[in-house]
């Protein structure tokens, strides 16, 4: 797992504010949280939650699994292999065995060239976030 780097992270949520054209109050009411403890996030003082993370993400409209990695709680390897399990998963124009058997196909590719997971069942796992009988 990444270390910890919350100066990284501060600029990185001040930067995404700033895109989103969002004053640091407009974020962090749509966050829910306090303006202030916000502040403190975007200034490296303070260390937020993988909860807090997930709720400022959606208020950007960003992935939190983004902001998992720049705080050190997620490693680049793991977030864009659950990003690419959850465009899968979220594809309304596949059914949900399509999905599973997507999903199988991708998890050998991965292994084949050697960058299995220790995501142990990762690949039954449905939209829902329920496991399917198979």
């Amino acid at each position: 797992m990444a270390s910890l780097n919350v100066g990284n992270l501060g600029e990185y949520l001040r930067e995404q504010r700033r895109t989103a054209q969002l004053s640091l109050r407009q974020l962090a009411d749509a966050a829910g949280v306090s303006n202030p403890y916000l502040s403190q996030i975007e200034r490296g003082l303070r260390k937020p939650s993988a909860e807090v993370l997930q709720q400022v993400a959606k208020a950007l409209r960003i992935s939190a699994e983004t902001l998992y990695v720049r705080a050190g709680i997620l490693d680049e390897r793991e977030r864009e292999e659950l990003e690419t399990r959850a465009v899968i998963l979220a594809d309304p124009s596949i059914n949900e065995r399509q999905k599973q058997v997507l999903l199988q196909i991708y998890e050998s590719f991965r292994k084949e060239n050697g960058l299995d997971t220790e995501m142990k069942g990762a690949d039954h796992i449905t939209e829902d976030g329920t496991s399917p009988e198979v």
